[in-house]
């Protein structure tokens, strides 16, 4: 008899977090759209666009200014519950080259508060390829961890063990009397595409045709709630 295409994919609920196996390394999604890696004390978010309602408001929309406030103020409570020893920055960390010069002295404290003992690594993206500026931390293309590849941008075709933000992937979940849109981890076991960690970033929908041929099999949707991260089955997935 032929060995299958590909083993089960392994996943395990908790109370708040899904459990994954990816590529042969267990990771953890975790409620606010961040991934954790427990044996290499590895904290990995996506796509936080820090002081994108500054550069809105540059262009006369007008948003409330606490973007970049608020998605710091989560990523303290991950980094206070999971007590990283690295926190990596899967790209577009900032929304615009001059984003580094628009943030509040107080938040960047607080993301120096975030930094102090541990190290803080951005991967660049296409919206922030000069790094970090003053603001704490070190600058990388990609980062081996364990047997994954973290990266900004997803690449085409098949790539076992990626790691990547860039699209903020949302889901249109189906249940038995509504639908709700919810941020969300999609992954067949080989990759994993994480949600935009940001209080301002949009999403766009998984059934889109910019995932397509992405996943060797119909993916595990993990769907971010208030406290918890569900395990969505891709046939409960509607195009937007």
């Amino acid at each position: 008899m032929n060995a299958p295409a590909h083993p089960p994919l392994a996943f395990r609920p908790s109370d708040t977090a899904l459990h994954v196996q990816v590529h042969g390394t267990w990771v953890a999604f975790l409620p606010s759209g961040a991934v954790w890696i427990e044996t290499v004390r590895t904290l990995i978010c996506a796509d936080l666009h820090l002081e994108k309602g500054s550069a809105y408001a540059r262009r006369g929309q007008l948003l409330p200014p606490y973007d970049t406030r608020e998605t710091l103020r989560r990523l303290a409570l991950d980094a206070a519950a999971c007590a990283p020893e690295r926190i990596v920055f899967l790209g577009d960390t900032l929304h615009d080259g001059d984003a580094v010069d628009r943030i509040a002295q107080e938040d960047a404290a607080s993301l120096a508060d975030i930094a102090r003992g541990r190290t803080l690594l951005w991967i660049v993206g296409n919206h922030d390829p000069e790094g970090p500026g003053h603001l704490p931390g070190e600058t990388a293309e990609t980062l081996i961890v364990e047997t994954l590849t973290l990266r900004h941008e997803p690449q085409p075709g098949d790539q076992p063990g990626e790691l990547a933000g860039h699209l903020h992937p949302c889901a249109r979940v189906v249940g038995q009397s509504r639908s709700v849109r919810r941020r969300c981890f999609v992954t067949d076991g080989r990759r994993v595409i994480l949600p935009a960690y940001g209080a301002y970033a949009g999403g766009l929908s998984i059934r889109d045709v910019a995932f397509s041929g992405m996943f060797t099999r119909a993916p595990l949707v993990g769907a971010v709630g208030s406290k918890k991260v569900h395990a969505v089955s891709w046939g409960s997935v509607r195009g937007e």
